[in-house]
């Protein structure tokens, strides 16, 4: 197919309507069949659930054009397995995985002159998202709920290479102990902006939340898991029960296991162990991963071997292995890659 007269390398990671969205509803009961619009417009009451008491999940997925030209998706079955996970936590009817992943290749199919060439460093964004839909004023969940898939064409998260960031211990706690901490919820976001915003306007460029319960383990940053390398070339990721499970992170886990040979740990991970790793990073489906040069704390600096100035060497292995198996220059383990035809 044809692509779309758009310079990809301009593309930030920003919001662009294309041709057609996914729509299904869910009333009496049961999800109805849903289909593709045009119309990016949602109409609803001034007292709709989602506006009054924030009752909506979403997801985050990409699809990319391989290097011999075929548009796929990385691990859609992952994304409908934890937004049915958000939804039972927020009483949101469960979408079920083949409706997601069917919409997930309609959305792509009807948008497929939007998904960048190979080499472009661009790709096509999907945000699948459920909300409440119909009037609610008493603090009860809705009756009513779409579930709705759009997509945009984004840039690569970093312009000119990914260089090294500098995060904050942050102060305010980004979940509750047995909270929400663990599913993609709206309100879990809303919460982190005025942090996020905070963390810009004094030099920094993200926040590293630690355990809301002793303040003693790392956790993530508002959008991203933390990944670690040992001096000795040992992946670590933080555990928690109030950490996103990120489909990134779990996927870096692999590949450096079954593709790099490297060891690998999921455990609790503690603030004071910091000084002591070589490299350090945030995984998420925008970047992949940012690699992270300098944790400051309070005036305290933890500054990582690996330096301001680019990737370590083991997480720029990670890093190119997985986007190579995402864009079809490595072969993919069984089920990660689904073909749009």
């Amino acid at each position: 197919m044809a692509k779309k007269d758009i310079d990809w390398s301009s593309l930030g990671f920003g919001y662009m309507p294309t041709d057609e969205r996914y729509v299904s509803w869910f009333k009496d009961g049961k999800w109805d069949d849903g289909a593709l619009t045009k119309d990016p417009n949602i109409t609803m009451s001034e007292c709709a659930c989602v506006l009054q008491y924030a009752q909506t999940v979403f997801e985050g997925l990409k699809a990319y054009t391989t290097k011999d030209g075929r548009t796929v998706c990385f691990r859609p079955d992952m994304n409908a397995k934890r937004l049915a996970e958000s939804c039972r936590r927020l009483e949101i009817p469960e979408v079920p995985e083949e409706k997601f992943i069917d919409a997930v290749k309609k959305v792509v199919k009807a948008n497929e002159a939007y998904v960048p060439p190979f080499g472009s460093g661009a790709t096509l964004y999907l945000r699948p998202f459920v909300f409440g839909y119909d009037s609610i004023i008493g603090v009860k969940p809705a009756n009513e709920f779409q579930f709705r898939i759009f997509a945009t064409p984004v840039g690569p998260y970093f312009k000119g290479g990914a260089k090294p960031i500098t995060i904050r211990v942050s102060d305010v706690d980004r979940a509750a102990p047995h909270g929400t901490g663990d599913i993609k919820a709206g309100l879990n976001y809303a919460m982190s902006l005025h942090n996020i915003v905070d963390a810009h306007n004094c030099g920094f460029d993200e926040n590293m939340y630690l355990d809301p319960k002793t303040r003693t383990k790392v956790e993530e940053t508002g959008g991203a898991n933390f990944i670690f390398i040992t001096k000795d070339g040992k992946l670590v990721t933080p555990k928690s029960n109030s950490i996103l499970p990120s489909i990134t992170r779990r996927s870096l886990m692999y590949v450096a296991e079954h593709y790099l040979n490297m060891p690998v740990e999921h455990r609790e991970v503690y603030f004071d162990e910091l000084k002591d790793f070589a490299e350090c990073g945030l995984c998420g489906t925008a970047a992949v991963i940012s690699p992270v040069g300098k944790i400051v704390d309070h005036g305290k600096e933890i500054c990582f071997p690996s330096g301001m100035e680019e990737m370590g060497p083991y997480t720029k292995k990670l890093y190119e292995t997985l986007t190579g198996i995402q864009m079809g220059e490595i072969e993919a383990p069984e089920g990660w890659i689904v073909e749009i035809d």
